[in-house]
């Protein structure tokens, strides 16, 4: 049996494997750009198909396509979007800028089966062309901006979003729980005042409540879609119904909320709202990153580090040291942060390098590396939640021995004997090791007031606002 059929384009004859749905185009382009190995996964390409299967149901409605055509491109793009053919999707990220090469990959694969469908015979052009027929109405330079905004916006709405929210609940949880419990606080990694678990655990809640709002700020501009602009804009060779009606037809198969760019011009020449996605991505990953690291400091030890809390202990730490147990989570969570991190620089500099006059000439790089930062910062805060978060406990005992000990107690002896007073009782007992409270009661304004040392120097007291009136 021959390993490969061949195809035809405008510029000749092309060798495909004889299995591939896909022509000459993608093979191409396969041959081009052997560059990487990487190619669009999973959510990419049911955007795309997404985007194909909306495009034949308006133009079968608007008598643009036979019905028999119609309908088998209907059912091969429903295919796609289903995941049936995505080892049919092999063309590598670092393409042609505009991602034609990806867009005549999904329309040579409609094609392809649509033709099998039709006549029992894989690939080809007939009778279903991919130009002719599935990109209808359509170009790479629209189609792709297109395909980018829906799978960004499905992964950040269904995916990254639900999964911040479970962690900020978590996070929340634990802040309450931890409520009753006084530390010290850290201010440039040194002592500083007394705080409550609780408070400080809901502080990283609030980093990723906020992440929250900010990536649902960002949906409403990757809404905004350039179905129907064409190749610059202007939306030549498309019926003007295509869009509303392709768009509702994506609406209803996605069941998200997206609309026609009020300017197709701004939809094709720059990627702003991916740009502005991965900006409020890269701010989540620098709150994860914050969370996981202060985790990790907090639960340093077990013996000789911070240890006011305890981590889930997931597996041996180390290949030489017996029983070491390390804070890998938080760890997988950071690493996380810094490639979201590197995303967002290489987004932002294809969006900026990339569009100039009428496109962009960088989508391809830009949707991967989006659609990865919001996958990855989505398992990543599933697994901090379930794997660390929820099982955190507070080190009760190590909390209070660290507080006590701590000389920036002596911050609420300030008013009462003034700052450079309290500073000689902080330094003496830093010298002596002793204690603030035991050099307190020995100060001459102090000595013959235990109870208001009692009063100034509770714990509890100094995590409230105000000042302890004398009693």
């Amino acid at each position: 049996m021959a390993e490969y059929r061949v195809e035809r384009d405008s510029m000749g004859e092309v060798r495909v494997p004889v299995d591939a749905y896909y022509g000459a185009q993608t093979q191409r382009a396969v041959q081009n750009f052997p560059v990487s190995g990487i190619r669009f996964g999973r959510d990419f390409i049911w955007a795309l198909g997404n985007v194909k299967l909306a495009a034949a149901r308006a133009n079968k409605d608007l008598g643009l396509l036979p019905k028999e055509i119609a309908d088998a491109i209907i059912q091969a793009a429903t295919e796609v979007v289903e995941g049936k053919h995505d080892d049919q999707f092999v063309v590598d990220i670092f393409q042609t800028g505009s991602g034609t090469s990806t867009n005549m990959n999904a329309n040579e694969v409609i094609a392809g089966r649509a033709n099998e469908i039709l006549t029992g015979k894989r690939g080809g052009k007939s009778p279903v062309h991919p130009n002719d027929h599935v990109n209808r109405c359509q170009s790479s330079n629209d189609v792709i901006p297109t395909a980018i905004h829906v799978a960004a916006t499905q992964v950040i709405q269904r995916q990254t979003l639900p999964a911040i929210e479970r962690l900020a609940q978590a996070l929340s949880k634990k802040a309450a729980e931890f409520d009753k419990i006084v530390k010290i606080g850290r201010t440039h990694l040194m002592d500083a005042t007394p705080i409550r678990l609780g408070q400080e655990f809901s502080g990283f809640a609030s980093m990723v409540e906020h992440g929250i709002h900010r990536l649902q700020a960002v949906l409403a501009h990757l809404k905004e879609l350039a179905l129907g602009g064409t190749a610059v804009g202007t939306g030549i060779n498309s019926h003007e119904q295509f869009p509303d009606r392709a768009i509702n037809y994506l609406n209803e198969q996605t069941g998200l909320d997206f609309r026609k760019a009020p300017n197709y011009f701004e939809a094709l020449a720059a990627r702003d709202a991916a740009t502005e996605a991965s900006g409020a991505l890269r701010t989540v990953a620098l709150s994860l990153f914050n969370v996981a690291n202060n985790i990790r400091w907090l639960g340093s030890g077990p013996r000789c580090g911070i240890a006011e809390i305890l981590l889930p202990e997931l597996q041996p730490g180390s290949s030489i040291m017996p029983g070491k147990v390390n804070p890998v989570i938080p760890e997988s969570v950071m690493q996380v942060a810094a490639q979201v991190v590197g995303n967002d620089v290489t987004i932002s500099f294809g969006n900026a390098g990339g569009s100039n006059f009428q496109l962009n000439v960088m989508k391809p790089v830009i949707a991967y590396n989006l659609l990865q930062s919001g996958v990855l910062l989505a398992r990543a805060a599933e697994l901090l939640r379930e794997k660390c978060v929820e099982g955190i406990r507070a080190n009760e005992e190590r909390c209070r021995e660290q507080v006590e000990r701590s000389l920036a107690m002596v911050t609420a002896l300030a008013l009462e004997i003034g700052y450079d007073e309290a500073a000689k009782i902080a330094q003496e007992a830093y010298r002596t090791g002793k204690t603030v409270r035991e050099i307190a009661l020995q100060h001459p304004k102090l000595k013959d007031k235990p109870d208001r040392v009692a009063q100034l120097l509770d714990p509890w007291r100094q995590t409230m606002p105000g000042i302890p009136k004398q009693t």
